[in-house]
């Protein structure tokens, strides 16, 4: 890439930003707060997709690709190696998903 100012800055900013997500208690506080937006996620698509009752197959189909494909990135590295902040956030945000999915599935069947 050419060196131009929107370059720098950006490169500053995730610079900076990776400095203070080294911290591990910063660190497990975006983790967890990705866990959370993962539960409202799953639980907002899970409501709003029964209330409409037109395209179920569909948003299933659609959600349990993109919880197969956030798989793929993260379980494709190696299992020793240092994973970035950005994948593991990914793929807590999916565990919450699931996680919700699973709750809701409890609330309906009981």
């Amino acid at each position: 890439m050419q060196n131009t100012r929107i370059n720098n800055l950006l490169d500053a900013i995730a610079k900076s930003l990776g400095q203070l997500f080294r911290n591990p208690w910063r660190r497990l506080s975006l983790l967890i707060i990705s866990f959370l937006f993962g539960f409202f996620l799953g639980t907002a698509i899970s409501t709003i997709a029964g209330q409409k009752a037109e395209l179920d197959i569909v948003v299933a189909a659609f959600l349990v690709l993109l919880t197969e494909l956030t798989s793929r990135i993260f379980y494709s590295r190696n299992l020793f190696a240092k994973r970035a902040l950005w994948l593991e956030c990914l793929n807590i945000l999916k565990v919450g998903f699931t996680y919700s999915l699973f709750v809701e599935a409890f609330k309906l069947g009981s």
